[in-house]
């Protein structure tokens, strides 16, 4: 983990316009904020370029992804390109129905994206590799290295492929992250805010292999730390703590390892 990457996200506060799902807007800005980001919601076709155009970074969710959205979504994806700013591309669910399909070929036939981040289901769908899900759950196992070697190739992208593991491929390199807690699994957006956060700290100007690790495994570290406070009794009574971690500088959570 790079801790220059997490302190330069919170002296620079960046601006990350989201163009996310409905479930997870007031998790998504809160946890940012904690983190040391800047939200904002926009999904309005009329206002996308504006917005992109000020903005340090775009994510692109489609966990409720509509027809309207769509053109918005690629508006500032493609003004993120033009003007040199990340874009992470999250295609929640991908694999559940044909329209979701649809939906992520239309926005990497026209956006590149910085990374795309995804259950090993969903990146498995998007390069043609049998894998079962549920929904947006990925439910079925298999190598996820050979996912993310081949989506990063497929799209020319960094691939983020999470699970017990996360794994991480930039080029032809593999990177690992074993941080995480199995309460995240309970938790609705989990995946959704580390889009989030990932994108906050792609704004830096660290290599994207280390700004990607730093990412997931800083976050992995909070649900770690969350998850065992003498306060915490299931999911509910996580959410909070969890919040509260990812204001915390690294050194505090490591200390719980």
């Amino acid at each position: 983990m790079n801790k220059d990457i997490i302190q330069k996200v919170r002296d620079q506060s960046p601006l990350i316009h989201h163009l996310t799902n409905q479930v997870v807007m007031n998790f998504t800005a809160n946890g940012l904020l904690s983190f040391g980001g800047t939200p904002v919601m926009a999904k309005a076709e009329e206002e996308a370029n504006d917005m992109a155009s000020i903005a340090d970074g775009v994510l692109l969710n489609i966990g409720t992804i509509t027809a309207q959205e769509i053109p918005a979504m690629i508006t500032a994806g493609k003004t993120a390109n033009e003007t040199g700013i990340p874009v992470v591309l999250d295609p929640v669910g991908v694999a559940a129905t044909p329209f979701r399909t649809s939906v992520v070929k239309e926005i990497l036939n026209t956006v590149q994206p910085t990374v795309i981040k995804g259950n090993a289901g969903e990146i498995a769908h998007l390069v043609e590799i049998p894998w079962e899900t549920k929904g947006v759950e990925s439910v079925g196992n298999g190598n996820s290295v050979e996912i993310a070697l081949k989506a990063a190739d497929t799209y020319q992208t960094t691939a983020v492929v999470t699970g017990e593991t996360d794994v991480i491929c930039s080029g032809k390199d593999i990177l690992r992250n074993n941080s995480g807690h199995p309460i995240l699994g309970k938790i609705t957006g989990a995946g959704c805010l580390l889009g989030s956060v990932l994108t906050a700290c792609l704004t830096t100007n660290e290599p994207i292999e280390q700004q990607v690790l730093t990412a997931v495994e800083f976050y992995g570290l909070a649900a770690e730390y969350a998850a065992v406070n003498s306060e915490v009794n299931g999911s509910g009574t996580f959410l909070p703590h969890f919040i509260d971690a990812l204001s915390f500088e690294v050194d505090k959570l490591e200390k719980l390892n």
